[in-house]
């Protein structure tokens, strides 16, 4: 049985943690740091791309993580995007028609700032120049790649090469006044052979120039639990996903297709609507130094109703 002493110590540090948590919350609220990632509503921004800012400036949304291609994107990914978009039903992404500067200027008329944008693997490893000048024009402190191909992870030695990939584009992008960071897409969670693909990127990157940012709903997929992730590699973490679970399920296998990603998005809810304490996961974040919370609700069917819903509770209910 629990004696007192460990019993105060446990309320003590139960305390602490929501403490930071509502601390947290209520900077975001008065410092205008909730962010957004912008795939959330990319058919809206295709269709009317200030429209969406305003409805997003409206709810309380101050940072904005982008999405590409962008017109200094490797070939590779344009082409990619052109069969994904006409298959989603939407064709804009990177800056929507606008260059980098003309961009800045609209997001500054909205009271926007972008400190992230998403990327590809292609890009990064072949036109970080432009990729880096457009993101210093923007004022853009991470290029962030959301998901390895699918060929360049089969088995551990790929993520062993990965890994030894990932430290050289993090060289070359602090080079040009970046950071590279790596989204992962719930694959690479469960383990193989004893290890979780995952933590080799984790333990043979190099710290000083490989930042992660973690997705609570797609880590929850993946069968891991986000706030042990963010204590056992306390630093690495800069940004975090949120949105909600309407009930807590895995993948059917490990993850590693967009054919067990699909199955998940009904499952999908706004922050504060589902079973993912997401109170304690940001109080862990902001304990272990992540910088930016981006709501990702990704092509959410009502995103007047369900973006709100997760600003409300983010900004108002926890702060």
């Amino acid at each position: 049985m629990e004696n007192r002493r460990e019993f105060i110590k446990k309320t003590v540090a139960l305390s602490a943690a929501l403490s930071i948590g509502s601390d947290l919350f209520a900077g975001l609220k008065k410092e205008g740091k909730l962010g957004i990632q912008l795939f959330s509503i990319p058919k809206m921004l295709s269709e009317d791309f200030e429209g969406g800012l305003k409805m997003l400036q409206t709810m309380g949304y101050k940072e904005l993580e982008l999405y590409g291609p962008f017109p200094f994107s490797a070939e590779s990914a344009k082409n990619g995007w052109e069969g994904i978009g006409k298959m989603l039903g939407f064709s804009g992404s990177g800056y929507f028609g606008k260059t980098s500067r003309e961009m800045k200027k609209k997001l500054k008329e909205y009271g926007f700032t972008t400190p992230a944008t998403h990327t590809d693997l292609d890009t990064l490893e072949q036109n970080m120049g432009p990729l880096a000048e457009a993101a210093n024009t923007l004022g853009q402190k991470y290029v962030v790649l959301p998901a390895i191909p699918d060929q360049r992870r089969k088995n551990l030695d790929d993520y062993k090469r990965i890994s030894d990939d990932f430290n050289k584009i993090g060289e070359n992008a602090k080079k040009h006044g970046v950071k590279f960071g790596y989204h992962n897409h719930g694959y690479g969670l469960k383990p193989v052979d004893g290890t979780r693909p995952l933590e080799i990127i984790l333990q043979n990157t190099d710290p000083g120039l490989v930042f992660f940012e973690m997705d609570i709903f797609w880590t929850t997929c993946g069968g891991a639990d986000p706030i042990d992730l963010l204590t056992r590699y306390a630093g690495r973490y800069k940004m975090l996903h949120l949105k909600d679970m309407k009930e807590k399920k895995q993948f059917a296998g490990d993850g590693n297709s967009a054919q067990e990603w699909f199955p998940m998005f009904p499952l999908m809810t706004s922050a504060g609507d589902g079973v993912l304490n997401v109170q304690d996961i940001v109080a862990k974040a902001a304990e272990t130094g992540v910088e930016h919370y981006f709501v990702e609700q990704d092509m959410v069917a009502d995103p007047q109703t369900a973006l709100k819903k997760s600003a409300d509770f983010l900004l108002k209910k926890l702060g």
